[in-house]
Parts: structure tokens; sequence; C-alpha cells
């Protein structure tokens, strides 16, 4: 006999569903990393056709991160007010729209253009994708949503400039290359609208939870959460940790070939050896964060552990072979330190307030892009190629503090609740 769902309680989420959600998040979330490649990997059939220079082509990638940085403090309110599955699909549809801008630039202006679209169309996705998870995803796999949310952004990398790289070599174009990447836009966009269901952040367990916590709460200033220090702290975690990311994906490559005589194309593996292994430690970060209690210390072990790692590359100890595969194995450390970070901020986010809480915080993670690179590269021209690792070893640390910081405040509140 079956019986009605109770009013006191909500019912588990079956697995198939919650698979299905974190899949399509995981899905989405991956195209808006790709997108973050989608000019760089064309760099030079760029140079060739148009004359840039590197200055103008690395004015391209901050355009690209300031709109979207901005775009993510602000579309956080219009998530909160309208919803995130709305967000997603005009998200998605000015990813296609960059593309075909790109396609049919003339000139520097259009490639801005392009830049500044890819950029607005990345706003949104931090909040878009953790409101949805954090509202339809039952508690108990939620550290495996933010686990497959943030191995998806690192395939989404790893993916771009193959394809984009990849198709311009075989057709001789890198506008076919651009015209491929607005197809790859629109497939997404049909996934997630053919499967819209499952991605309804207005229905499920999560979303039930919290109308029932908000309802009984006085409503509050929408931008009442900035108020709170987590928030920053949060925020200052996110920028000192990107920035760290930014010196390895931007110029790791270079400084192993200056400080072990590495050929170019070895080099630049560890880039991809990075981003492998924090998809692993992402992997196995997703199983730690139902299991601890104090995610910070999860944190600190890991981001310490990969900051070690980056210091003695760069003290020159070892030969290039294995300083290469110590620097790729750093990213395990980070990798392992990603569900427990997205968790951590979920706890110190007040309820009704999700989309904000990511948008603000995740806005550091554009604001890390943005200044690591001219940072970052000026410790190189001037010849300090071991500052690349130490400075991100450094960036690390700042960021345990951070995090460290943000978990004291989050178990003060918990142990403050009464029973």
């Amino acid at each position: 006999m079956t019986h009605p769902p109770s009013t006191d309680s909500v019912q588990p989420t079956p697995l198939r569903q919650d698979a299905r959600t974190i899949g399509l998040v995981g899905l989405a979330h991956g195209c808006s990393h790709f997108f973050h490649m989608l000019l760089p990997p064309l760099f030079p059939w760029l140079i060739r056709d148009f004359g840039l220079s590197y200055s103008e082509l690395g004015l391209l990638v901050s355009v690209f991160f300031i709109v979207s940085g901005v775009g993510q403090a602000l579309s956080g309110f219009v998530v909160d007010r309208v919803g995130a599955t709305p967000v997603l699909y005009c998200a998605l549809s000015v990813f296609a729209a960059a593309a075909l801008a790109a396609a049919a630039a003339p000139g520097y202006a259009g490639l801005l253009l392009a830049a500044a679209l890819a950029g607005l169309g990345n706003a949104p996705f931090h909040p878009v994708d953790f409101t949805i998870l954090n509202k339809r995803v039952s508690p108990l796999r939620l550290g495996h949503g933010f686990s497959v949310h943030g191995i998806s952004g690192n395939l989404g990398w790893a993916l771009a400039p193959v394809f984009m790289a990849g198709i311009a070599t075989a057709t001789g174009s890198w506008r076919s290359a651009c015209l491929c990447a607005a197809l790859l836009a629109l497939a997404v966009l049909a996934t997630v609208l053919y499967n819209r269901g499952a991605l309804d952040d207005r229905r499920g367990a999560g979303s039930q939870l919290a109308g029932a916590g908000s309802s009984a709460a006085a409503p509050e200033h929408p931008l009442a959460f900035l108020r709170l220090p987590s928030v920053w702290l949060c925020f200052s975690f996110f920028f000192w940790s990107t920035c760290s990311l930014g010196a390895i994906q931007s110029f790791s490559g270079p400084a192993l070939q200056s400080l072990y005589g590495l050929q170019p194309g070895v080099a630049a593996m560890v880039v991809t050896g990075y981003m492998l292994c924090g998809a692993a430690g992402m992997l196995a970060g997703g199983f730690l964060v139902g299991r601890v209690q104090r995610l910070e210390k999860t944190i600190a072990l890991s981001l310490l552990g990969s900051a070690a790692g980056l210091m003695l590359v760069g003290m020159g100890f070892f030969p290039g072979l294995a300083a290469l595969l110590l620097a790729s194995v750093a990213g395990l450390g980070t990798g392992l330190a990603g569900p427990s970070r997205d968790m951590l901020i979920k706890r110190a986010a007040p309820a009704g307030a999700t989309g904000r809480v990511y948008g603000t915080v995740y806005s550091g993670l554009d604001l890390g892009f943005c200044l690591a690179a001219p940072t970052f590269g000026a410790l190189l021209d001037r010849g300090l190629a071991a500052g690349i690792f130490h400075g991100a070893a450094g960036a690390l640390a700042l960021g345990v503090a951070s995090a460290a910081l943000v978990g004291a405040r989050v178990a003060a509140r918990s142990s403050a609740r009464p029973a």
C-alpha cells in the first residue's frame, strides 16, 4: 500500500535521479571551462593573421576574466531571484554567440567582443551549478556532486586546446574551430533543455528543506550576507588558490625549461599532468567530505602538501623529469581539497543566499586569474623562474590560512546553535 509523503520529512532522493542531476551540472560546468580556453589555443593563428602582440593577446584573457568576475558577483542575485535554470540556458546561448563572434571577427575589436561575450557567458556558472547541486542532490551524495563538478571543469580545460587547435590544424582555418565551438555550446544547451526536469532548482529535497528553513526566518536585505566575515574569507581563499593555479597553468612549462633545460614539448606536459592529478584528487576528495567534520583540516593538509612539492621543484634539487613529475603530483593535493572547499562554503552561506554567496566567493577565482598572469609573467621576464613555483606555493599557504579562519567561524556558529 502506497502512502503519501509525510509533510514532516523529506523522502530520500533515488540514486539515479541524483546521478542524472550531477552529470548534467558537470556537463554544463565542463562547457564553461572549455570556453575559458576559446581563444588561447588559437593564438598562433591570430598572430599570423592579425599580427597581434602577446600583450594584445594577454588583454583578451584579462577582458574575459574581468567581465566574468564582475558578472559572477552580480549573477548570484539573479539566480536567487529567478532560479538557476533560466540563467543556465542564457549562459550557454551567450557561449554560442561568443564563438560565432570569434569566427566572424574582422580584427582585434571583434576578438575583444568575443572575449567579453565568453566572459559574460561564464559569469553565472558557479552560482547556477552550486544552487542546483545544493537544492537537487541529497546531502549524502553532495560531496560526490562537488567532486564531479570539479573534475568536469578540469576536463573542459584539458579538452579545449585539443579541440580548438586540432580543428584549426585539420581544416587550416581557426574560424572553423570557432564555428565548431558554437555547435558544441548549442549541443550542451539542447541536452540540458531536454533534461530540464532534473535541473529545476525550485523542486527537490534540498529546495524543500531550504524553503522550510527560510519561511520561519525574518526576511533580510539582499546584501546582508556581505557583512559576514566568512564570505570574504572564502573570497580570499579562492583568490589565493587561483593565483597559484594561474601560475602553474600559464608559466610552469617555461619555468621548467629555464630551471631544468627540458624541451618545450616535454615541459608543457606539466600542465596536463597537474590537471589529471587534480581530477584524481577531486574524485578521492568527494569521499572525504562526508567523513570529515572539520573540512578546513582536509584543505590544510592537502594544500600544504602541494605547496611543499612546488617549493622543492623551485629549488632545483631534482633531475628534470623528476621535477616535472613532482610538480604534476602537486595537483593531487589541490584536487583533494576541492570538494571540501565547496562544502565549507555551503556551510558558511546563510539560508536563502546560496547563489549570491557562491557568486561573490567565486569572483575571487576570476580576480586571481586576472592578476596572476601579469604578476608571474613579470617574474619570468626577469629570469626568476624559481619564483613561479615558490610564488605558487606561497599563494597556497595563504589560501590555507583563509580556509582555517572560515572553518573556525563555521565551527563556532555550529556550537552556538541550540540542539
